[in-house]
């Protein structure tokens, strides 16, 4: 993002349970593309923030409830209700005169984010692009139960079985994940307008169309819809390095960088914490998952690699 809050790159990938290798590989295409390129801050979001931070040498690390609340009220000025699913967990939140001031998650069961409906739509032999599409076809969705992964599956072969038309059942599960989310997550909550949809799933026309239908309400879809924590986690990082005159970034070349992560069990009392350690070349540039903060943010100095072998040798 330039000085005027303009999108320069984006870029989209899936992590494929290896964020270290997917992080340098985004830096590799972002430099192939602007190699002259200037930066002067950066931002990390996601569940794994801290380890993407570690790596680039972030200058703001910030929670995703944060920073999609922080993208959206930049794109939709007054937005009081945000919709977000992504591939791993999907978030509802409430904003008050650009305030949050509720919030929920479901990082627990898979019905209802991303990575159901890849699974679904691989199962069906639908690409997940046309997935949306197809749902708009249906003349009476069927009902499915959306309350748990597992059975939504059974529900949903059951119902091709019976003989429902296939893109009864696409409409069927869009409306019974919109069900989930709003049950789970809006249980209580006032979801008032304007309402934004953001995060991976939004592209699925299908799933906002549901999302209309339940709540009776316009659902905004913005342009960068996909990458909306990134852009509030630029903007963070723009806010935290104002007046600033160093940035924290390593440089692109974190991407030739030998990075690897390794984890022990801590054996110095009844809670047994799984400790992980960032390795670099030769120091432990990070170590979080204790409780009590004996291992967390040690690193960079003979002390650390001493502490690991410590560590190694409990």
């Amino acid at each position: 993002m330039n000085h005027s809050g303009d999108i320069l790159q984006a870029i989209y990938i899936r992590t494929q349970g290896q964020p270290i290798v997917s992080v340098k590989k985004c830096l590799h295409m972002a430099i192939n593309q602007y190699p002259d390129l200037d930066i002067i801050g950066v931002g990390t979001t996601g569940s794994a923030r801290y380890l993407a931070a570690v790596i680039v040498g972030a200058d703001s690390i910030k929670n995703e409830i944060t920073a999609h609340a922080v993208a959206a009220s930049s794109v939709v000025p007054g937005v009081r209700t945000v919709l977000e699913i992504g591939g791993q967990d999907s978030k509802l939140i409430i904003l008050r005169e650009g305030v949050v001031t509720d919030f929920a998650m479901n990082t627990v069961c898979a019905a209802g984010t991303g990575s159901f409906l890849d699974q679904q739509a691989a199962r069906l032999g639908i690409p997940i692009e046309e997935f949306g599409q197809l749902s708009q076809k249906a003349t009476l969705p069927v009902r499915i139960a959306g309350r748990c992964a597992v059975f939504a599956e059974s529900d949903m072969i059951h119902k091709q079985q019976t003989g429902y038309a296939l893109e009864d059942i696409v409409a069927g599960l869009c409306e019974a994940l919109v069900r989930n989310f709003l049950n789970n997550l809006g249980k209580g909550k006032q979801l008032l307008g304007p309402v934004v949809f953001q995060g991976g799933v939004a592209a699925n026309i299908g799933m906002r169309d549901a999302f209309s239908k339940a709540l009776k309400k316009e659902i905004i879809v913005p342009e960068n819809y996909h990458v909306m924590g990134a852009l509030g986690a630029a903007i963070l990082a723009r806010e935290e390095v104002s007046g600033k005159k160093v940035t924290n970034f390593r440089g692109f070349e974190a991407v030739d960088g030998n990075f690897s992560a390794k984890s022990v069990e801590c054996k110095g009392c009844p809670n047994h914490c799984e400790i992980v350690s960032i390795l670099g070349e030769k120091d432990v540039l990070a170590r979080w998952g204790d409780r009590c903060g004996k291992w967390s943010g040690m690193g960079n100095s003979r002390s650390a690699s001493l502490q690991e072998e410590l560590l190694e040798a409990q």
